[in-house]
């Protein structure tokens, strides 16, 4: 095998690699647009919808939990079953909230990161 042909058929598995991790993100945000739409799902979820970098979306989701907290506004509580740390499935508590909640929420989040503004907007529209 030569060099170029070496070469050729490495830039078609990187680009190939990509466009797989870009339909997976595609597809992640437009499922999470279809779940916020039915109904109360997590903040995170309501993040991903908007087609958000998943790098800034645990950072994001921290600081609206904290608005709110603030806010005083409770989201619907759900039981799950989650793996933590490789052990076996806890019973976790965890909220869901509705687009209006969302919203309410991110009328008080005054955020500094530029990414983090983008989402705020995203939420916001």
């Amino acid at each position: 095998m030569s060099a170029n042909s070496r070469r050729s058929a490495a830039l078609l598995r990187d680009r190939a690699r990509t466009n797989r991790a870009e339909a997976r993100a595609r597809r992640a945000a437009s499922t999470a647009a279809r779940r916020v739409r039915t109904g109360p799902r997590s903040l995170v979820t309501h993040i991903i919808a908007t087609g958000a970098p998943l790098t800034a979306v645990s950072g994001a989701a921290d600081a609206l939990r904290t608005q709110a907290r603030k806010a005083g506004i409770k989201g619907r509580a759900a039981r799950i079953r989650r793996t933590l740390h490789g052990r076996a499935r806890q019973v976790v508590t965890v909220y869901r909230y509705t687009a209006e909640q969302v919203a309410q929420i991110v009328a008080n989040y005054k955020p500094r990161k530029a990414e983090y503004k983008a989402i705020r907007a995203a939420l916001a529209a």
